[in-house]
């Protein structure tokens, strides 16, 4: 018999089970609300196609409100990003969040037509990507929470 010990092979983590690649997934993801949060604070509702940019301070007021909320909620998903196996119930209240504007996009669709490309690929971040993520974030942390149990 050899004495040469034997070498356990390295553990396999399926795609979706990566803890490392939700990170990189998650930080990538949040340049949207991010990016576009800073761009309608600093250039108001011009920033998403319109032309009678002039409508008024109330109307430049609000966008940049809103604005305000979806940088936070970008912020708020990158905080997360550092301990995303334990912060599930952040991910989902922000996933929550998000969904339920997307709701609203969606129903301005529906009621006067289709926005332009950026706000559809909006739509899609917010009803799609996010959701997905969410799931990604749910199913690691169950499989994180099971490998503590078993030790």
């Amino acid at each position: 018999m050899s004495a040469i010990p034997s070498q356990a092979a390295a553990p396999y983590t399926p795609f979706f089970q990566s803890k490392a690649l939700l990170q990189v997934v998650m930080a990538l993801a949040g340049l949207v609300p991010v990016g576009a949060g800073l761009a309608g604070i600093l250039v108001g509702p011009a920033m998403a196609d319109r032309q009678d940019a002039g409508a008024g301070a109330a109307l430049d007021s609000h966008f940049a409100y809103l604005s305000g909320l979806l940088l936070a909620i970008g912020l708020a998903f990158w905080a997360a990003i550092p301990a995303i196996e334990r912060r599930g119930a952040l991910v989902r209240l922000l996933t929550f969040l998000v969904a339920v504007g997307g709701v609203g996009r969606l129903i301005s669709y529906w009621r006067v037509g289709p926005p332009g490309g950026a706000m559809q690929g909006a739509l899609v971040m917010e009803l799609v990507v996010t959701p997905a993520i969410c799931l990604w974030q749910w199913r690691l942390q169950r499989r994180m929470d099971a490998a503590a149990r078993a030790v």
